[in-house]
């Protein structure tokens, strides 16, 4: 079953399309959506489909900063009904958590984790596509989203550590200092933000125990949006968990709350494997980052859970029918890895 989200941001993007001399029913149409999802926000579209329209019209802009611009539009209420719950919640932790755990409401393909690093905090945000397709404006928008929510929670003058992002930087970083106001770096190992750990537990002066009760009560009363499948998430676990190197069936199943039997026996009742499912995410996180010249293949191998880089060489030439140096060069990705091997 294909991931999904909230069609409540289309009419966030129409309004930046027009502003920016693009056609948004042209471009809708051109990834299979209809004009008509306007009218109904809480409608669900194809994750894919979302990320793809960004990605074409930032092309069609020459505006490399599409998705981010978009999520400078966003406000808190933008989220519909989750919004009075995610207002009244105690801390920035306990909105955090209540995101992740309705995350089915909201987005289907975003996935969350918060890890501690000492004083710091790491909250993870990644976008999961079902397919190996470009998701820079999504995670861009993902992230500016997520920001925007830190700060109605906490104030408008808080400030992370740092915001990290896997893609390589733009060529004009205005936007990107003029949104965050903090310490933007490109390479890194994830798409999230780092932040000191107490800042997660500041008090929420808008906080009202007994709105968050009802807000909740009401948010788990809502119909017609089912969980995600088994596999999807195992999918966004293995996708989190990944780069960090705590992909094993046994990691994926502690954060799953489930023993490794107990979901490798799941997977079987739905076709599937923790071998096959693991390998399609390699297969798309690895096509993002060899798009990076940033990183070199040593640094890759490691973020797809390969020790050995002549391990990850050999599963990539399997899987691609090439050398991951050649697919980059075929890519026109040119890095100090590309001139030392030769294509």
């Amino acid at each position: 079953m294909a991931s999904k989200i909230r069609a409540a941001s289309l009419r966030h993007y129409v309004e930046l399309a027009r502003q920016m001399g693009l056609d948004p029913h042209r471009l809708l149409a051109e990834v299979g959506l209809n004009a008509a999802l306007l009218e109904q926000p809480d409608n669900r579209i194809s994750t894919d489909a979302s990320v793809a329209l960004l990605e074409n019209s930032a092309l069609a802009s020459n505006c490399p900063t599409f998705g981010l611009r978009m999520a400078e539009t966003r406000q808190l209420s933008d989220l519909g009904a989750m919004s009075l719950l995610l207002l009244h919640q105690r801390t920035l932790r306990d909105a955090l958590h209540i995101t992740i755990h309705y995350r089915h409401l909201l987005n289907e393909a975003l996935v969350m984790h918060i890890e501690s690093a000492g004083n710091l905090v790491i909250i993870r945000e990644e976008v999961v596509t079902e397919k190996a397709i470009p998701a820079r404006q999504s995670t861009e928008y993902a992230m500016g989203v997520l920001f925007r929510l830190c700060r109605a929670i906490i104030g408008t003058h808080w400030l992370p550590h740092s915001v990290n992002f896997t893609h390589a930087p733009p060529p004009d970083l205005q936007l990107h200092r003029r949104m965050f106001g903090a310490r933007v770096e490109f390479g890194a190992e994830f798409n999230g933000i780092v932040c000191p750990a107490a800042d997660l537990d500041l008090p929420n002066p808008q906080a009202e125990p007994t709105m968050a009760r009802y807000a909740e009560d009401f948010v788990s009363s809502l119909q017609g949006v089912e969980p995600l499948s088994e596999i999807q998430e195992v999918r966004q676990a293995i996708y989190m968990l990944l780069p960090m190197g705590r992909a094993s069936i046994e990691q994926v199943a502690q954060a799953l709350g489930v023993n490794a039997r107990t979901l490798q026996r799941r997977l079987k009742d739905d076709d599937a494997t923790f071998s096959d499912l693991i390998n399609e995410v390699r297969s798309t996180l690895v096509q993002r980052y060899l798009s990076n010249p940033r990183y070199s293949l040593n640094q890759i191998a490691d973020l797809l859970g390969y020790s050995v880089p002549s391990s990850f060489t050999r599963w990539f030439s399997a899987r691609f029918g090439m050398a991951p140096v050649r697919w980059r060069a075929l890519h026109g990705v040119t890095t100090a890895d590309s001139q030392r091997h030769g294509n």
